[in-house]
């Protein structure tokens, strides 16, 4: 059986992504003990921190033991700028950190036509730039445990190698349109 990864859950927070993330939460961290959830809920995070300094505390506070990040992909989410944040801050090392694997898990609220199949532009950008890289994975919603557990596995195992990408800067606001 494989290790329980410590997993820090990033996602667009809107209504259908956050009932979405609960479910998940739910099912994964709380009755099958698949992962330890180290993610953000609301409240906290004080909302009158500066940009950097809610960077900041999510690094020092959540991400800093994380060993996998997970990027539920909605409708909207490759436009968030804290979304961006989170998964540049989760595959930098630090002498806080250590590099977190990364997956990226497209829910049902993500408007896709095949199992699996997404366009590029719809997802976040540094998310892309990843799977292309083959630093991280994606994957369709799924209430199947063993699957899941497989894919923050390999997550971990990945992130072991050099093959990720931070080349894009930090997005500095949210983005507006239908794509990056």
């Amino acid at each position: 059986m494989a290790d329980i990864h410590k997993v820090f859950l990033s996602f667009h927070h809107n209504p259908i992504d956050e009932a979405y993330r609960r479910e998940f939460e739910q099912l994964f961290s709380g009755q099958r003990q698949i992962f330890i959830n180290k993610s953000i809920h609301d409240g906290d995070i004080d909302s009158n921190l500066t940009d950097e300094g809610i960077a900041r505390k999510i690094r020092t506070d959540y991400l800093s033991d994380s060993t996998v990040t997970i990027v539920l992909v909605g409708a909207d989410t490759w436009s968030r700028k804290h979304v961006d944040w989170e998964i540049y801050s989760s595959i930098r090392e630090t002498n806080i950190s250590s590099r977190s694997g990364l997956l990226g898990i497209l829910l049902p609220s993500y408007k896709y036509v095949e199992k699996n199949k997404y366009n590029p532009k719809t997802i976040p950008k540094r998310l892309y730039e990843n799977v292309k890289s083959g630093y991280a994975d994606i994957h369709s919603y799924t209430k199947n445990a063993s699957a899941i557990s497989e894919w923050i596995e390999e997550a971990f195992q990945r992130k072991n190698g050099n093959n990720f990408d931070l080349s894009s800067p930090r997005m500095k606001q949210n983005l507006e349109g239908y794509h990056w």
